[in-house]
């Protein structure tokens, strides 16, 4: 399945004009630490280590699971504080910003420069793989957070409408539940009670998003609109299984697949779970953007960030940053892992509906203004910021705190998170 998609991706990215492959290193290893450790993850990895390997580059694996890559950063403060970095780590946002400031990172300028991808890469996420002018990571792709997973079958029975608005979303979930599944899965841990609320902030305005989860605006973190946001939290949370707590987002992808639930709030991601179970979209699944939210993205890039090494592994790095921005791979990677490419001018031949849809979406978004860095997944805030909302949305999520109390302790929590 994997050798298919990749003849045919790497025919498509052969297509692409003013690219041409770079070859750095002949032999070398690189050793990667990453968080991608369920099915439809490793086997979008699996193309990655299999395009290194066909190079004689040896792939040395460093899985820490965890899908928010919260224990991922912690097995890393450990290695860097030994003074033994990886070659590569899988990062996000503001993460890989906080790691350039305190210098151990590599510089991939020669390559990027070489190579173009000033040209090809959206600036949005070029605030992040670059620091004081110098690139340091190599985006792999562009999730989307704000998609709403449906099982097909599930939303037949529930009348046959994917939901436009929230009172057609409570309207499905409705029937749902009266049909005898659990209507929606999520919130097991704090990032993906995080992500359903992400969309539901979203779906309030796009104003309303960017004043309170980028520019942390306090009155629009007390205000009303985010006492309805945590309001509409509440009441997603009521239609989820008493089991929710500590399961991972796979898992619940995994219940969407078989039918057990109707529906999931998650980035596109999970559809990496989909495509390995061999579902297929508009048959066996529906996407579409959390109701209200279509026109705007918040998205999240994976980046392979590079730490400084020494000159017997430097090669075999380039080798890699290079091999990440290659078209070929950006489609092959991106058509399993179900993101859509970094680069903007790889074609959309290879991707079912839900890829192209994808792509067209963040074009959009792009050109609209309408492209937000992921609260959630930390692309719109400073870590000790996103981990402050992380607390407060996860005690209202769980029923601590009510709505209204959940406002006022956001904006007090980002205000001392800020110093």
């Amino acid at each position: 399945m994997l050798r298919k998609l990749l003849i045919g991706t790497m025919l498509a990215g052969g297509l692409v004009a003013g690219y041409s492959a770079t070859t750095y290193a002949a032999g070398g290893s690189v050793e990667v630490l990453h968080w991608w450790t369920s099915g439809g993850e490793a086997a979008a990895l699996d193309v990655l280590k299999k395009k290194l390997e066909s190079q004689g580059i040896t792939w040395k694996d460093m899985p820490v699971a965890g899908g928010g890559g919260e224990q991922a950063m912690t097995t890393l403060r450990a290695r860097v504080t030994a003074g033994d970095p990886p070659t590569a780590v899988q990062a996000l946002g503001y993460d890989i910003t906080d790691w350039a400031k305190q210098g151990v990172v590599g510089d991939l300028s020669d390559v990027a420069n070489k190579e173009g991808w000033d040209k090809v890469i959206p600036g949005a996420l070029q605030n992040f793989a670059k620091y004081d002018g110098k690139w340091i990571a190599a985006p792999v792709n562009v999730h989307s957070t704000n998609w709403l997973w449906i099982n097909k079958k599930d939303l037949d029975a529930a009348g046959g409408k994917a939901p436009e608005s929230w009172d057609e979303l409570i309207a499905v979930l409705d029937k749902m539940k009266a049909n005898g599944i659990i209507p929606i899965v999520g919130g097991g841990n704090a990032w993906n009670a995080a992500t359903m609320f992400d969309s539901v902030v979203l779906s309030l305005g796009t104003d309303f998003y960017k004043a309170s989860m980028v520019d942390l605006d306090p009155a629009a973190l007390s205000g009303d609109k985010m006492v309805e946001a945590f309001t509409r939290l509440s009441k997603l949370r009521s239609y989820v299984d008493d089991n929710f707590s500590g399961r991972e987002w796979n898992l619940d992808s995994a219940m969407v697949i078989e039918g057990k639930a109707g529906m999931q709030i998650m980035g596109d991601w999970a559809k990496g779970e989909f495509v390995h179970a061999k579902k297929k979209p508009g048959e066996d699944f529906v996407c579409i953007r959390f109701p209200g939210t279509q026109g705007a993205v918040t998205f999240n890039s994976d980046m392979f960030m590079m730490f400084k090494v020494g000159e017997d592994k430097k090669a075999a790095q380039l080798q890699m940053a290079s091999d990440i921005m290659s078209p070929d791979f950006q489609s092959s990677f991106n058509v399993v892992k179900g993101s859509v490419p970094a680069r903007t001018d790889v074609p959309d031949t290879a991707f079912d509906a839900c890829g192209k849809k994808g792509i067209k979406d963040l074009a959009e978004a792009n050109e609209k203004g309408t492209l937000f860095g992921s609260m959630s997944q930390g692309y719109a805030s400073p870590a000790a910021i996103k981990n402050a909302m992380y607390d407060v949305i996860t005690r209202e999520y769980n029923g601590d705190i009510d709505p209204k109390e959940a406002a006022k302790e956001l904006a007090a929590a980002v205000a001392a998170a800020k110093g």
